[in-house]
């Protein structure tokens, strides 16, 4: 065995973290496939979208903006900000470890709940300092369970809302609630990946909650509902004092000039966007339905992806099922990392994507 002297050795903590983990894509010897594990959109990106990364193609012996000035500028008009509060970065995931980095450190905690993204314990625990996983019930956030875990020690509560795996929401008035529990030097962060296929009432994704306050932050993506998850771009809305912060340390030029390009196209195109949410609420109604129909649960959802139960009963259980659906070329999302053993993630796909997992699960639930 080679003594840690005799090599480089990572700091303390970094070997016990277990790597992100992202979905299969692949199923051996299935001849025609359809990838229903990443939450991808089925109907691709904006051509606007497509035609500025063409465009940003012509130049790429010059260095991209560090700024990210056009994207930052396109996505403030949308949703009328200040260009100064919103930092760019190569996807949501560089953002969310940029504040572990910069507000983190050994000895602090960070809160994150039962079921959230699992790139918030990484991150943590990559900053040496300590996650604390609260409960969830029935797959929300629990506020209350929350306030209750906080500590001394506690510098960052991290929220997926709407919900990943789970696809359930928490109200704006519950978010305001918990922001008003917290210490004024603990930071929220509202990650808010699938905020644009929700159509709820009640729903806030950050934006006027981070306005008011000087403690919480907004993260958003390119990679869902835009669909340009190949060009891993993502943006923060955040008080100018935490905006100053990251941008101390980030990379100068962390994004590079067709993504920054493509973002302000594919943001811009309204029509584009509102056409991917009707198709969105349009499936997840019906494979809800059909999904129950053969016996199966679904918690309700207001993403582009299901959560989708199995009974406890031998050989029916979601290993088994995740078996039999990627011998049919039908690839979901095993969640038991996410704390469901028992259930699997379906992502909304093509027509014939959806109608081919509804044939096949109903086959393996003998209900065809």
């Amino acid at each position: 065995m080679t003594s840690p002297l005799n090599q480089p050795m990572p700091r303390p903590g970094i070997l016990d973290i277990a790597a992100y983990v992202p979905g299969k894509e692949h199923a051996p010897g299935v001849a025609r496939v359809f990838k229903l594990s990443s939450n991808e959109t089925p109907l691709g990106a904006s051509p606007a979208a497509i035609d500025a990364f063409k465009a940003g193609a012509a130049h790429l012996e010059l260095y991209p903006d560090g700024q990210a000035r056009a994207l930052r500028e396109a996505i403030a008009d949308v949703h009328g900000l200040n260009p100064a509060n919103i930092l760019c970065g190569n996807g949501s995931d560089e953002l969310l470890g940029l504040l572990c980095h910069v507000y983190l450190g050994p000895g602090d905690e960070g809160i994150i709940t039962e079921h959230g993204f699992l790139v918030y314990k990484i991150q943590i625990m990559g900053a040496g300092a300590t996650p604390v996983v609260v409960k969830e019930t029935e797959c929300r956030v629990d506020v209350d369970a929350i306030l209750a875990a906080v500590t001394d020690k506690t510098k960052i509560v991290f929220i997926a809302n709407p919900g990943n795996p789970t696809g359930t929401y928490v109200s704006g008035a519950e978010i305001r609630r918990l922001q008003a529990g917290l210490p004024k030097h603990v930071i929220l962060v509202l990650d808010a990946a699938y905020a644009e296929y929700v159509r709820r009432n009640d729903f806030e994704a950050g934006i006027e909650i981070v306005s008011e306050n000087r403690n919480v932050v907004m993260t958003r993506t390119f990679s869902k509902i835009y669909g340009l998850a190949a060009l891993r771009i993502g943006w923060m809305y955040a008080p100018a004092a935490i905006i100053d912060a990251l941008n101390r340390v980030r990379g100068p030029f962390n994004m590079n000039a067709p993504a920054i390009a493509a973002g302000a196209a594919a943001i811009r195109d309204r029509a584009f966007t509102d056409k991917a949410v009707d198709y969105n609420l349009m499936w997840i109604d019906k494979l809800t339905h059909a999904f129950t129909a053969i016996g199966l649960a679904v918690t309700p959802s207001v993403t582009n992806f299901l959560l989708i139960h199995f009974p406890d009963v031998d050989g029916k259980r979601a290993a088994q099922a995740d078996d039999f659906l990627t011998s049919r070329g039908y690839i979901l999302r095993t969640v038991g990392g996410y704390g469901f053993a028992n259930s699997l993630r379906m992502s909304i796909g093509t027509e014939e994507a959806n109608r081919g997992v509804v044939e096949t699960l109903g086959e393996f639930m003998g209900r065809k």
